[in-house]
This record gives structure tokens, C-alpha cells and sequence, in this order.
């Protein structure tokens, strides 16, 4: 499968008439062919318009056929081999590992949601049988399915080329659930992107499906981004990046004549709360990890733990002094674009610029490559943090984090309290911080999505029970998920049938239950 720089609109490959974007390698800033030539508001109403065509048809596939399309585009992707993986390192800088094990993740969540789709318990069937004898009055016969709300945008993510962009996580789910999908590329990795386009494609067409189930558009800038979330077409976003772009896309779907939900993940400093009897039992141990979580790829995951909380003590200084030895000789890492290098920069200078804020440590630096991001360590008093929170509770996009001091229990539950929404807070905890630990996790229910006891934040496993989101900024709508078999629910939405004919109600509620699938029977 070659790389051809074109925009794979339904079965048609179209070259772009606006500026081009090419893949850059971020370890030497080398510009990489082929170059990509962004697309019209002529090629967004192509897309859209064949992913609308396709809705019509897609959305009544049965359980079996969206299994098998989903299994045939892990299959595609896993076909394509090395090639794959060689270019997504060529333009992100990862490591060949980290991306070996995101194929697999891309392909593993795609497989899962074939099985969830197998399963049928998230069609959430409900029948509430006749009750003609009923008094004072009868009941009809009501039965209840989930169905997909339409086509849905996609926009991949710069940090994880594979399992949050093309084929990633947003698409499956919106697969899954029968709606057609239109991905805007991220300009990080458009051969990557195209790679797995492909792939896509070559499914749509095996599994005979119309061809505007997938369309894949480039663009720079955002205007693209912004054509879709407009388009009468488009009835979902699905959104991983800054806050910036995620709000400026959550605006425009707000604004349009028939307003549509924005599913966005954007910000997020993931708090780690060191609990008493933690650090007396292993402060250097949990400054070991912590060091380790922070700096695994370069601190490009929204995951990356970016505030430590503890209670000013002798073991706090032991973690401080551990984790500030670690950060020392941690080596540098490329970061994905230079751009992104930028920011992070940018982010540190503010940290450092801020008044209360202390820089521990700084890492290693390789000055032979470009875009190195060197691990930072800051520490500050609670007291500066709870006087300017938005200044010194930044997320900046890399390994960096803040340590903040706390003279008592309540001065860390009130600093939960002025924490803005987060995707994940953490607790390093004993036996013997029960009682704390109960009061942290009640207050930090509000603030989260996912609470973490002796672990990282790090690492998010695909899994049923997973929830990656969280009140706002972390994400967008904080009653969803973007990882996991719930995230299928961002693009489905309740139908009643009442007193419906057997021969017209859809397979999911006829009385044979041809599907066999679990129903909610009353």
C-alpha cells in the first residue's frame, strides 16, 4: 500500500486545491513527502452528503455485518505491516514500540466493539407489553430501542496517531453504533492517516457497504474543522486536543440551525493526592513511578500527571528529593511536532515566571536532535496555589509538573475544590489513610472521571468499565466516555415505538427477538 497524498473521499481519491500540509520528522524538522493539499467546502459537501446517502442504508445493517466490517478493517490495518509503522514514527518521533503496541490497541478496540455489538445489551431493548385490562385506563404496547444519530466528524488527535485518529477510538465507536464517519486528518501525520484510510476503505468496499460509510479529508488551519461541524449533514463531533479548538468547535455546533452535541476531550492535569501513610512506607518507590508516568512519551498524554498533592511533612521532602533526583537524569524525548515543542516551552516559561512557583529540577538534554522536551519539576505552597489556580494549574502539554505543599488535610480538600474538571485524579494511600481517602474520593467525584488508588494515571485500558472523561475542561460533556465500550452511546440516541405492528417494529424489538439479544420485558 503506497502513500499518494490525496484525500479519500468515498471510493474516489481527490487532490486538494488549497495549501498544502506535508509530515514533518520532529527529530530533525525534515519536511516529508508526499505533500497533502488541503480540501474545499466543495469536497466537506461531498463527504458529508455520501455519508448522509450512506446513513440510510448503514444504519439497518444488522449486528452481525457491523461485527464483521469492524473485524475487516482490523485486519486491513494489520495487513499494511511495517510500512505503518515506520511512517507514524518517520512523523511523530515515537518510539517503534510505543507504536507497535498502539496498533494493537487500534485494532484491539476495534475487535472489542465487534464483540459489544455481538452482545447487544447496549441497543438497551425495553418492552412494556399491552395491558388492555388495565384500569382506569389500558396500556399500550410501548417498546424502546438506542439507534445512531447520523453521521459524525471525527478529528484525529496529534499523540496518538493510531488509536485516536483514523481508525482510533471516536471512529469505532461511531461505527459501531451505525453511523457513517467523515475524519478530518491531523495535519501531525497525514501518511499515517492515509495509510489507515486506506485500510478503511478497502473494508467499506470488501464488506460491500455504501461508500460513504468512511471519507477521509485533509486540511491546514480550520477551516475544514470547521465546514463539518457546520454541515446540515454531520450530526455528532467527536474531538481530541486543545481547549482552545475543542470550545471554538463546541460554539459552531451550538450555533448552527439544528444544534449538535460536541464530544470533546481537551484539558486535563490528572492531581495525584500522597497520603500519609504512603510515603512513610515508600516515598521513593512512589517518586520512582511518578517520575517514570511523567515522563513516558515526552508527557504527551492527556493522562500525564501534572499536579502532586501532599501534607507537608518529612516523608513529602523524602518524595520531593526522590522525584527531583529522578527528573535530573531522566534523558530528553522528541516531542511530536514542533509546534506542540513550542507550546511546552511556552508552558514552562509561564510556570517559571510565576510567583510561588519553585523549579526543582530539569532533565537531561539531547542537543543533537530537535523538539527535546526536558522533563521539569516545580513545587509551590498551597497557598500561592489557592491565590491563583488558572496560573499555576496550567496544563502544559509534556513532562512537566507542579509538587504543591498543604500545611493540612483541609487545605488539600480545599484546593479539590478549586480545581477545574479533570480526566483522572490519583491516590497513593495505606490502611491507615482510610479514613482521609474517603473524604478525598468524595470530593474528588465531582471534579473527575476515573479515581486511581496506587497506580498512574497513565495507561488507559479498553475495557468495558473504563471512562475516559470528565467535567468540564476535561472534557466537553462529562456524562460520556471517549475509551471503552460506553463511548458508543455519544452517537445513539432513544427511539419509542408505541402499538406498533410486529411486522414494522425493527428486529431489535419484534416479539421473536430475532437478534436474541438481552430486552428489558415488562
Amino acid at each position: 500500500m503506497h502513500i499518494t497524498g490525496q484525500m479519500l473521499i468515498g471510493s474516489r481519491d481527490v487532490t486538494g486545491s488549497q495549501a498544502a500540509i506535508r509530515g514533518i520528522d520532529p527529530a530533525t524538522n525534515e519536511a516529508l513527502d508526499p505533500p497533502y493539499n488541503g480540501g474545499t467546502q466543495d469536497d466537506v459537501n461531498t463527504a458529508c452528503e455520501l455519508a448522509a446517502q450512506a446513513f440510510r442504508t448503514y444504519r439497518k445493517t444488522s449486528l452481525e455485518e457491523r461485527a464483521g466490517f469492524l473485524e475487516k478493517v482490523a485486519e486491513r490495518i494489520e495487513a499494511i505491516g511495517d510500512a505503518l509503522i515506520e511512517r507514524a514514527h518517520r512523523e511523530t518521533g515515537l518510539p517503534l514500540p510505543r507504536l507497535q503496541g498502539e496498533r494493537a490497541r487500534t485494532v484491539g478496540q476495534l475487535r472489542l466493539f465487534a464483540r459489544e455489538l455481538r452482545r447487544g445489551d447496549w441497543i438497551d431493548a425495553r418492552v412494556d407489553c399491552a395491558l388492555p385490562e388495565r384500569q382506569p385506563l389500558p396500556r399500550s404496547d410501548i417498546r424502546l430501542q438506542y439507534i445512531p444519530v447520523g453521521p459524525v466528524a471525527v478529528f484525529g488527535a496529534s499523540n496518538f496517531p493510531l488509536a485516536f485518529s483514523v481508525a482510533g477510538g471516536d471512529t469505532a465507536a461511531a461505527l459501531a453504533a451505525g453511523a457513517p464517519v467523515v475524519v478530518k486528518g491531523h495535519s501531525a501525520h497525514p501518511g499515517t492517516s492515509e495509510l489507515v484510510g486506506r485500510a478503511v476503505r478497502e473494508a467499506v468496499q470488501e464488506c460491500g457497504l455504501p461508500e460513504g460509510v468512511f471519507s477521509l479529508l485533509f486540511g491546514s488551519g480550520s477551516e475544514i474543522g470547521q465546514s463539518l461541524a457546520k454541515h446540515p449533514a454531520i450530526k455528532a463531533v467527536a474531538f481530541t486536543g486543545s481547549r482552545s479548538a475543542g470550545v471554538s468547535l463546541m460554539k459552531t455546533a451550538a450555533a448552527r440551525p439544528e444544534p449538535i452535541p460536541v464530544f470533546a476531550e481537551m484539558s486535563s492535569i490528572n492531581p495525584v493526592f500522597l497520603l500519609p501513610g504512603a510515603l512513610a512506607q515508600r516515598a521513593a518507590d512512589v517518586a520512582r513511578g511518578f517520575v517514570q508516568s511523567l515522563t513516558m512519551g515526552a508527557g504527551q498524554f492527556c493522562t500525564n500527571p501534572g499536579l502532586v498533592i501532599g501534607l507537608k511533612s518529612a516523608e513529602l521532602d523524602a518524595f520531593i528529593q526522590a522525584a527531583t533526583e529522578g527528573v535530573k537524569n531522566a534523558d530528553s524525548a522528541t516531542m511530536l511536532t514542533p509546534g506542540i515543542y513550542s507550546a511546552y516551552q511556552q508552558g514552562v516559561e509561564h510556570l517559571k515566571g510565576q510567583a510561588g512557583a519553585t523549579l526543582l529540577a530539569e532533565g537531561k538534554l539531547d542537543s543533537d536532535r530537535s523538539n527535546q522536551c526536558q522533563a521539569r519539576l516545580f513545587t509551590a505552597q498551597a497557598d500561592a496555589f489557592l491565590a491563583k489556580p488558572h496560573d499555576l494549574g496550567i496544563e502544559v502539554f509534556g513532562a512537566s509538573s507542579l509538587v504543591v505543599v498543604c500545611d493540612d488535610e483541609a487545605q488539600m480538600l480545599q484546593l479539590i475544590e478549586k480545581l477545574e474538571g479533570q480526566l483522572t485524579a490519583t491516590l497513593h494511600m495505606t490502611e491507615d489513610d482510610t479514613e482521609l481517602a474517603d473524604r478525598l474520593v468524595d470530593a474528588l467525584e465531582l471534579k473527575v472521571g476515573r479515581i486511581l488508588v496506587n497506580g498512574y494515571p497513565t495507561g488507559v485500558e479498553v475495557c468495558d468499565a473504563m471512562v475516559h472523561g470528565g467535567p468540564f475542561p476535561a472534557t466537553s460533556d462529562s456524562r460520556t466516555t471517549s475509551v471503552g465500550t460506553a463511548a458508543i452511546y455519544r452517537f445513539l440516541r432513544p427511539v419509542s415505538y408505541q402499538d406498533v405492528p410486529d411486522a414494522v417494529l425493527p428486529p431489535a424489538l419484534k416479539r421473536a427477538n430475532p437478534w436474541g439479544i438481552p430486552r428489558r420485558e415488562a
